[in-house]
């Protein structure tokens, strides 16, 4: 009876903890794990297209680079959009981030502590909002980093990996034994050991076996990699040989080797009969050697060993480094024989253009009702393959839908996925038979003010009866890069199409004269030009420096983009360096800190002439010349005709006051209208106000050049 209860009770017990087990089981929630993330990091730098990350704590410094409202763009810092848009505060926490399209521009403000800066466009953007995951959404629990930089590797330099695999070359089938063959690659050295005698070497190895009944499977060897050059030499080169008389079945077999892309020495071929194993045919192929002796078999080579050599591999032309897409008509009012001369129009481009990864990369987009890719700027790096590549495109059909087409290329075709360089000038060549049967205006402003120059190449355009079908009058004028007549070439004859290659390609090649490759923070000659005299002091005049260094660093600084000088002056004036002194960033900020104060008088006057010779004079002729004068006081001299001068010599001329500076020298000074061009703070350490107005306003006015 005791021992039943005893029983009883540990049942009891049993069912109580299951039953607690399934409760604690059912109230365990499954917890997200929160990536937390750094306060520089940006959108730019993070794959995922939408995720929820833990921001730390700090964000809120100025050094952490926020451009928009609401909507930022992605080379803004995470964390410091997330302050800025009010989903945190500087102590940090959760954030879902979404990425979105690029934005045409965006807006500044001052907001939660940050202040955001201006941009005028940007090819990706995105949102934060408060960290809480949607219903029904994955989210990653690790972020994927995009590289920093890609390293070539050039042809013959890399090391791979080589996996040893058996190939069945024939099978032949008799009363009783199964003949079975396989072969495997010459890319290994095997560790089984060898004889003394016998070097270790690279061989491939074919092994015959000869079963009575159940056929057998080759033993596994284990190989590794011995010498990487070895590896090349004899990859993909016994294809034929190794073969030659080794048996009636296999004889005429030919094996699928994967080609390399070299061209090979053919190897000696021998034939080795192994004594411990009587039913094994080992066949060796040993690497060529000059003087080298055939193992007695009876056999020799009877073909003379020449190397082929290597055909040489256009780099491209290195003097027209662009990325090109071509817009091409397939509708079906062009018809299929004038869809081939188009067809072969392309192809005498790319071989005229000299494709290749140092030079031109070209990729193509059919439209009709909608655009579609036939292959982006990665796909073929060469013009050879792209010519092959073009003669396979099919007509698709539909309308003229142009405008759709430059919409679709602004938003998807030039980007890094897509082969799109950065370095280069983006070029978008639009191909018409007759005329567009929609709106080409706004898609066209839009993409121009991404950066992409579009040409049009228009052929057998609307006669007088035919104009008033046409939807957009002017629509060329509307839609090109510049309505100088550069950028658009007119063909009366789709059989005169061919006469216009060379005339299109000089132009997309000359890229100086892409102008819409040019954007505010990339395209003008910056002359600062800042008082040292005496009223300004060695600490302020450290505050001052930081000043023109915040705005340096918010353009895009190279010798082919802006480039950045600076004069200091007193009574006299010295140059401190010239536009074309810095050719980066870095080297920009670092001459900017290492300018001595130097104390004295303040001659204004003198100094912007001093700047106009020394700098302005020797700007490139396709930069916008900007000259920001900084002071504290006013000159000993006069400023007015100085100032005139310079505006009429093409400088558009900022002024900053400090202090004691006067109001009505700084407006003589500035460009009109002067309160976009005059500023005035009463402490140096309130400068810094002013750096995201300067950048607008220079953009501002970039933006808004005639297009002639």
């Amino acid at each position: 009876m005791k021992s039943r209860t005893t029983i009883a009770t540990i049942f009891a017990l049993l069912l109580t903890c299951i039953y607690a087990t399934k409760e604690a089981t059912k109230k365990k929630k499954s917890k997200l794990y929160v990536p937390q993330i750094d306060c520089d990091i940006k959108a730019a730098k993070i794959i995922n297209p939408e995720f929820i990350a833990k921001c730390p704590s700090g964000c809120q410094d100025v050094k952490y680079r926020v451009y928009g409202t609401d909507i930022y763009a992605s080379f803004s810092s995470i964390c410091g959009a997330a302050i800025h848009s009010g989903i945190i505060d500087k102590s940090g926490g959760k954030i879902l981030v979404q990425k979105v399209a690029g934005q045409s521009g965006y807006k500044g403000s001052f907001s939660n502590g940050i202040r955001s800066l201006s941009l005028p466009r940007w090819r990706e953007s995105f949102i934060v909002s408060e960290g809480k995951p949607k219903k029904g959404v994955q989210y990653p629990s690790t972020l994927e980093y995009s590289s920093s930089s890609n390293t070539p590797v050039k042809g013959g330099s890399q090391r791979k990996e080589y996996r040893t695999t058996a190939v069945p070359l024939q099978t032949t089938q008799g009363a009783f034994t199964t003949a079975k063959a396989a072969i495997r690659t010459t890319e290994f050295v095997s560790t089984t050991p060898k004889p003394a005698t016998i070097p270790t070497t690279i061989m491939t190895t074919i092994t015959i076996q000869a079963t009575t009944g159940v056929a057998t499977k080759p033993p596994v060897a284990i190989h590794k990699v011995r010498d990487i050059g070895q590896v090349q030499a004899v990859q993909g080169r016994t294809q034929n040989q190794a073969f030659r008389g080794s048996s009636s079945h296999a004889s005429s077999r030919n094996i699928a080797r994967p080609n390399t892309g070299l061209q090979r020495q053919e190897p000696i071929v021998s034939f080795r009969k192994p004594s411990t194993s009587p039913a094994n045919l080992a066949i060796e192929t040993d690497l060529w050697k000059l003087g080298s002796s055939l193992f007695d078999t009876g056999f020799s080579s009877k073909e003379d060993v020449v190397p082929k050599p290597l055909e040489p591999v256009s780099q491209g032309n290195p003097n027209c480094k662009v990325d090109l897409s071509f817009l091409i008509d397939g509708s079906w009012s062009i018809g299929k024989r004038r869809f081939q001369i188009q067809k072969q129009f392309l192809k005498n481009v790319a071989q005229a253009l000299d494709v290749g990864p140092a030079g031109p990369l070209m990729g193509i987009i059919q439209y009709g009702d909608d655009p579609s890719t036939e292959f982006n700027l990665k796909t073929y790096t060469n013009s050879k393959d792209l010519q092959n590549a073009i003669e396979k495109i099919l007509q698709k059909g539909g309308l003229s839908n142009v405008g759709r087409a430059l919409s679709f290329v602004n938003k998807n075709f030039f980007e890094d996925a897509n082969g799109n360089r950065g370095s280069a000038p983006n070029v978008a060549i639009v191909m018409v038979d007759g005329w567009p049967t929609d709106k080409v205006e706004e898609a066209s402003r839009l993409a121009r003010e991404s950066g992409i120059n579009i040409f049009f190449v228009t052929i057998e355009g609307p006669d007088e009866n035919e104009k008033q079908n046409v939807i957009e009058t002017n629509f060329v004028d509307k839609a090109v890069c510049r309505t100088n007549g550069y950028y658009s070439i007119n063909v009366p004859s789709w059989f005169s199409l061919h006469k216009v290659v060379q005339q299109l390609v000089k132009r997309v090649c000359d890229s100086d004269r892409l102008a819409c490759s040019k954007t505010c923070l990339n395209a003008a000659d910056i002359g600062f030009v800042i008082d040292g005299s005496s009223s300004v002091g060695t600490g302020n005049f450290r505050t001052l420096l930081q000043f023109v260094a915040n705005i340096s660093k918010e353009f895009e600084i190279s010798d082919t983009d802006t480039r950045i000088g600076a004069v200091q002056y007193t009574y006299e004036q010295r140059l401190e360096f010239g536009f074309d002194k810095h050719r980066t960033k870095q080297d920009v900020l670092n001459a900017i800190k290492r300018i001595n104060y130097w104390s004295g008088g303040t001659s204004t006057g003198a100094a912007i002439n001093y700047a106009f010779e020394q700098l302005f004079s020797k700007s490139k002729p396709n930069k916008r010349k900007i000259m920001i004068l900084i002071t504290d006081g006013r000159s000993y001299d006069d400023v007015r005709g100085p100032a005139a001068a310079a505006h009429q010599n093409g400088v558009i001329a900022y002024s900053v006051g400090i202090a004691w500076a006067a109001q009505d020298e700084l407006e003589a000074i500035a460009t009109d209208p002067d309160k976009e061009h005059s500023f005035f703070v009463d402490e140096f350490d309130s400068l810094y106000r002013f750096v995201p107005r300067i950048i607008q306003n220079i953009c501002t006015e970039f933006n808004s050049q005639p297009r002639n």
